[in-house]
């Protein structure tokens, strides 16, 4: 299959693709490729989180219980902070579609019924509740004024909790369609006795290579209303929401509200602001919608949420809502507000109605509360009043006012640079269609996978690198989760197979991390703590040691690194190794020589301590044969939990923990030497750099020496074997074998005097035949590891896993090679499972079992497949 290279940053823009061209427009497209259910779709497999060990993976590792065990009751009972990970473990809802709002501003989840749900209001700690408040209502009426039908527009239908009462819940889901291609969906709502056709579409501003508007927490919704019948009707559609999250702890703050109304053009924006606290955070909310000619916008400050009559009955009397006042105050419980638009709609005709929803919060703390952080977004959103209300209005409410207003400007433009991003993908005919959807909906978790997009401040993580401004003066800061249930922002090894969506799509937010990322390089953490794996103690973070994370939002990040503490991660093989790779990636990619002068000193820094684990002088690092590697030990305890006690029990977040190795290893022998290639590469190109020529010698010679002895002591013929430990799992077919490999051939070098061709072919076959093509028909990605007699290696829990993030870099790593259908075909077993099996779309889990058990929802390294897109335009 010829596969031509389908530009990111380049394409026709949407008015390329009209109908005077013959060409499907750009919404047929998405619908044609994005995710599509029905509002009554039921999955065919449910699978959970709760994995029953097998006896032998437990082991030696009650002492780690042990430990855990205590320092969770210290930390969630008597500290009464939420454990960093949590053996009581998450499992899917079967619900999501795309999230609303834009990068590292807060999220909101939406489900493809319709619900609001999984709010990321407090930095990074998720929400889970759907919150019945928050609807789209229709009401329809003749020219007469009598009611035609008034109901929720949501699939779910009513409420168990008896909530909001007097609504009417009764629209039937088979009547619903919902299709997701982020960052913009669709639903779409057949009222067959009036025929009528109802279309939401949902666009968020998240935009490759746009640092403005890409940040904002906003979204708009284009409600497109078609009249297919031969009577006029009258619309009104009212949007409502309530403080809050949905948790119990919303009725006991204080709520006000505000409504606003703003020139727009030469229409208005009119609105409500809804203030009030979330875990301690000033948060507003803010729906609003365009006032157009022949259309009428009015508001409700506050409605009944506990039977909802009140609003119910205004609807059905007259289909508006009478603003009663400019504002509203309550000293404790929950309230909603509303915005209601009316107008006609022809016989055959079609009308358009515009809603925006937005929340503020210019900054906000995290559990430890020593620092206070701005977002980013308060740069362009101004507090200002440019209002024309007839009340003067707080400032939390003005910038609300201006979000809506900007949203509503400028919501068409988003639309169109969003299709310049996706149709060049949507329209190559040598592209699968599944992978059309994967591509771009695996990229939600850039603004929902507990992201923040912070103002700079040198003061929390101390400018070490260089003196002059940098970058995350104009760009700020970024960090996100590992995952939303492991709660660890920017965790390295994870981002190093993540980082390629950032590196395409937001390079500047790639360098702005790694200069995070050197900073803390340099940094150091003096504290003593004890590791839970082996009970030892030492300092939380030792200098000349790339990090292992950035923080936990319990903690204060930035302030506080290294917030896993399993193990001492300063011995880890691959962070350091990931660093330097990924520095060489990002100045391959954008040429850029002032990144690489700032951060190749820390890169010489990092590799020197890394030759001092080639034990032998052979040079290749070898494994101690401890957890040396991307860790992920709350395998062990989940191990445990769930051999000793039925309770749901999750494992751990490193990345290859359990699965020891020991020795010369393939994944950290490929690191290592594509390190070595990296690091004479940067150098040439490098300008005055100390003793240069020397350090060039250097590497050059470990290089040719690693090389021969990485070959000699791993290849078998076939593939490279897991370690040389001399043990039966040593022999493992591990699918993530040619790591180095994959990193190298995504930045388009040629790296066949390190890894030969014909060597990197055999393996990928030998992979593909045996880890992928032997597990569950060769339909869940690549299983991390077979025996070579063809058996699952159930050695560890991990070796038994399929990774989906991993699964995604190795069907890159095929197509990179010419393997085009085996690569797509390994990369579609985990898509198709996700998203269409399990019904996991949206919080894409770490970790698939044979057994139908998953671990880790929301999880960061399925971003990976933008390295199936690094391949696709290399060739």
């Amino acid at each position: 299959m010829e596969i031509k290279s389908p530009s990111v940053d380049s394409g026709a823009a949407s008015g390329d693709y009209s109908p005077e061209t013959g060409r499907p427009s750009s919404d047929e497209l998405c619908k044609k490729f994005g995710w599509s259910v029905r509002m009554d779709h039921r999955f065919p497999e449910t699978w959970d989180s709760v994995c029953i060990p097998r006896l032998k993976q437990i082991g030696d590792l009650l002492p780690l219980f042990i430990r855990y065990l205590f320092w969770w009751f210290k930390t969630w009972i008597v500290r009464r902070v939420k454990p960093f990970i949590d053996f009581i473990t998450l499992n899917g809802k079967q619900i999501y579609g795309v999230p609303v709002g834009g990068i590292g501003s807060g999220s909101i989840g939406r489900g493809f019924k319709g619900e609001f749900c999984r709010y990321h209001m407090v930095p990074g700690i998720y929400s889970y509740d759907v919150v019945d408040a928050n609807q789209f209502i229709l009401c329809v009426r003749d020219t007469k004024g009598t009611v035609l039908y008034q109901k929720v527009l949501s699939g779910v239908g009513k409420p168990e909790n008896g909530n909001l009462s007097s609504w009417d819940w009764s629209f039937n889901p088979c009547d619903g369609h919902y299709t997701g291609l982020y960052p913009r969906a669709w639903y779409t709502f057949n009222i067959h006795k009036l025929n009528l056709v109802l279309e939401c579409k949902q666009v968020s501003p998240v935009i490759p290579h746009d640092y403005v508007d890409s940040c904002l927490p906003c979204t708009a919704f284009q409600w497109t209303i078609k009249n297919n019948s031969t009577e006029r009707r009258i619309i009104s559609i009212t949007f409502t929401f309530k403080n809050g999250t949905g948790s119990k702890k919303d009725k006991y703050g204080k709520c006000s509200s505000e409504t606003f109304s703003t020139a727009c053009d030469s229409s208005k924006v009119k609105g409500v602001a809804l203030q009030h606290m979330i875990e301690g955070i000033q948060t507003t909310y803010g729906i609003g919608c365009l006032e157009k000619k022949d259309q009428c916008v009015t508001s409700m400050n506050q409605f009944d949420l506990l039977h909802g009559s009140d609003l119910w009955l205004k609807l059905s009397q007259t289909g508006r809502l009478d603003t009663e006042s400019c504002s509203y105050e309550l000293t404790k419980g929950e309230t909603g507000i509303a915005v209601n638009c009316i107008g006609e709609v022809d016989p055959k005709g079609m009308e358009e109605m515009i809603f925006t929803l937005g929340w503020d919060q210019p900054q906000i703390k995290f559990k430890g509360r020593e620092w206070t952080h701005t977002r980013r977004y308060t740069r362009y959103i101004k507090r200002t009043n440019n209002s024309d209300s007839a009340c003067e209005i707080k400032p939390t409410t003005i910038a609300i006012q201006n979000l809506a207003a900007h949203c509503i400007l400028n919501y068409k433009k988003w639309d169109q640079a969003i299709d310049k991003w996706q149709l060049p993908v949507l329209t190559n005919k040598n592209l699968p269609a599944w992978f059309k959807s994967a591509i771009f909906n695996e990229t939600y978790f850039i603004s929902d996978g507990g992201t923040l997009w912070l103002e700079y401040d040198g003061d929390t993580l101390p400018k070490t690198v260089t003196k002059k401004e940098d970058l995350r003066n104009e760009f700020g800061r970024f960090c996100y989760l590992e995952a939303h249930e492991y709660r660890m922002f920017n965790t390295y090894d994870v981002h190093f197979y993540a980082s390629f969506a950032l590196a395409q799509l937001w390079p500047k937010l790639q360098h702005s991390l790694q200069y995070d990322m050197a900073d803390a390089v340099n940094s150091k953490d003096d504290t003593m703590r004890l590791h839970l794996f082996d009970g030892h103690r030492s300092q939380r973070k030792i200098a000349d040691s790339v990090p292992h994370d950035f923080g936990d939002p319990s903690e204060d990040p930035y302030l506080k690194i290294n917030s896993y503490l399993m193990h001492d991660v300063s011995g880890w093989r691959d962070l350091n190794l990931k660093f330097v790779l990924q520095v060489f990636r990002d100045w391959k990619l954008s040429a850029d020589s002032t990144y690489l002068n700032d951060l190749l000193p820390i890169c010489e820094k990092v590799m020197k301590k890394s030759l001092e684990w080639d034990q032998d002088g052979d040079g290749v690092i070898e494994n101690s044969g401890s957890a040396d590697q991307v860790s992920d030990t709350y395998s062990f305890i989940s191990a445990i939990l769930g051999y000793l006690t039925s309770v749901t029990v999750s494992y751990s977040h490193k990345t290859y923990d359990t699965w020891v190795m020991k020795g010369v290893s393939a994944y950290c022998g490929s690191l290592w030497l594509a390190s070595l290639f990296a690091m004479i590469d940067m150098l040439k190109n490098s300008t005055d750099f100390p003793n240069k020529q020397n350090l060039i010698d250097e590497y050059q010679n470990t290089l040719d020496r690693g090389k021969v002895s990485f070959h000699e002591k791993l290849w078998t013929g076939n593939y490279y074997r897991f370690d040389t430990s001399g043990s039966s799992h040593g022999e493992s077919i591990m699918s993530d074998q040619l790591c180095g490999h994959w990193f190298l051939a995504m930045c388009g070098v040629d790296d066949s005097e390190i890894f030969p061709k014909a060597n990197v072919l055999r393996a990928l076959k030998t992979i593909f035949e045996n880890n992928v093509m032997k597990v569950r028909d060769g339909t869940m990605g690549a299983i991390n590891g077979m025996n070579p007699d063809s058996s699952i290696d159930t050695f560890t829990m991990q070796s038994e896993e399929t990774w989906t993030g991993v699964s995604y870099a190795l069907g890159a790593t095929m197509i990179k090679n010419g393997m085009t259908e085996e690569g797509f075909r390994t990369a579609e077993g985990i898509y198709r499972t996700v998203y269409e099996t399990i019904g996991m779309g949206f919080e894409t889990p770490e970790a698939l079992q044979h057994r139908e058990k998953y671990r880790a929802i929301g999880y960061m390294r399925a971003l990976g497949i933008w390295s199936i897109m690094s391949a696709i335009k290399s060739q």
